[in-house]
Order: structure tokens, then sequence, then C-alpha cells
């Protein structure tokens, strides 16, 4: 499933000549010193679960593939991540406030090695945060299944039992997301060295650059070509595999 090869040598070139070369497998190269990190900054829509919630709110609402791809290019960085989430929610407006719980019934699932990742980090000591741009009706209750610290999200607006069409400012966007593992990191006594983030979107990029370990996950070509690591192939236990966590001392 997982091993480490130890060796002396340019870390980027090891991961210029190892990535790709062996076929359905992940390479993570790092230094071996601290590779066990002491807090984790994770996305949630397609990294800590595999759907987004807004596309399949869109679903309910009839007009999914019109907002999927602008969820699509928001992701690919092509468009800003503020503007496109203001111009998707406003397609929502008026849908019926019961279609959250029952989107999140219906259609979130948790992804692989997600409850294994923060359930271990958070055992030997680490703290968890989801950070998302996504919502505070989804994302808090996908922290407390997972066992996350704390939730950070976005707040969409109701009026009389329907969706607004708009979302509480300030919007937790790609600043927001670095700042909390900046913040976060401060708080205990780390440096973002000690930190892990994950993520798959454009938004995600900054606060995988500024985490010691920042891995796209699956992620926008984008994001994958910003970060340090990439998971392409495994599931989230890779991160697990990564910090040095063999299969029996996981916490499940």
């Amino acid at each position: 499933m997982a091993c480490d090869f130890r060796f002396d040598g340019d870390p980027a070139a090891a991961r210029a000549a190892l990535e790709g070369a062996f076929a359905g497998v992940d390479v993570i190269v790092q230094e071996a010193a601290g590779r066990r990190r002491r807090m984790l900054v994770a996305d949630m829509d397609s990294t800590m679960i595999t759907i987004e919630c807004i596309d399949e709110l869109a679903d309910y609402a009839g007009i999914k593939p019109q907002i999927a791809e602008i969820t699509e290019q928001a992701m690919r960085g092509e468009l800003d991540f503020e503007g496109a989430l203001d111009a998707r929610v406003a397609l929502l407006k008026g849908l019926d406030a019961s279609v959250i719980d029952r989107c999140h019934a219906e259609r979130v699932v948790i992804m692989g090695g997600a409850r294994e990742l923060v359930r271990t980090m958070r055992a030997n000591g680490a703290d968890c945060y989801l950070v998302s741009g996504g919502f505070t009706l989804f994302a808090d209750r996908v922290a407390t299944e997972i066992g996350f610290t704390r939730a950070l999200s976005n707040i969409l607006e109701f009026a009389e039992g329907k969706l607004a069409g708009t979302v509480a400012r300030p919007i937790i966007g790609a600043e927001a997301k670095r700042q909390t593992l900046l913040e976060e990191a401060a708080a205990h006594g780390l440096s973002p060295e000690h930190c892990l983030a994950v993520g798959d979107g454009a938004n995600d990029i900054p606060m995988i650059q500024a985490a010691g370990l920042g891995v796209a996950f699956h992620a926008k070509p984008k994001t994958a070509a910003a970060a340090a690591a990439r998971v392409d192939h495994g599931d989230l236990t890779a991160l697990l595999y990564a910090q040095g966590y063999a299969r029996r001392d996981w916490v499940v």
C-alpha cells in the first residue's frame, strides 16, 4: 500500500523524476524531519466530501449544468471566486430551505480516508480545521461527522423560509483559508512548517503554498502545478502514510 525510500540529494529533482514514473502510484517527496504535522487545514467540497454542494443544490433547482460550469471555472482559477459564488447563489434564490437538509441526507458522501486522517491526527495531538468556500449548513455537520476541531465556511441568507440568493459577508475564500492556517498555527505556537493543508481548487492554492506540506488532492491542473505534493490516485489515507503513520496506528 505504501513504502518509504530515503535518499540524499535534491528533493525537487527527485520529485520531477518520480512523479508519474509508476502508473497509479502517488509520490510525495519531503524532508524526513518534521514529516508528522501538528495541524491540518482542509478544504471541504471535492476534498473531504465527494461532491460540490452548490452544484447539488442547483440540481434540486433544475439548473445544475448552468451552475456546475461556473463552479468548474472558478475551481480552475478562471473566474474570481467571490464573484462566481455570488453569481451562483443568486441563481438559487427562492429555493426552499428544506432542500438543504434533503441535499445533505441524499448527496453528501464523506471522502475515503477523511475520517481516518482527521481522527488519527487529532488522537496524536494535532488540531484540524475545515475551511470551506461552501456553506455552514453543510460544513458544520461534515466537520462534526469527520471529527474536525472547528469549521469555517460561508453563511447562506434566507428570507421567509427560502434562499435569499445572497451570502453573508465576509466571504470565506482563498485569503481567508490562508489566514486561518497562519493564525491558528500562531495561536498554537506553531510555524506554518508544522502544518498540513489539502484542497483541490484554485482558491486552495494560497493555504497549500503556506503549509509545510501542501497537498493538491485529485486537483484541478492549476492547483496541482502550484502544490509541493499531489495525490492523484489514492484516497486521503495517503496523507497518513506521508506523515509516517503505519496502518496499525490509524484511528477509525
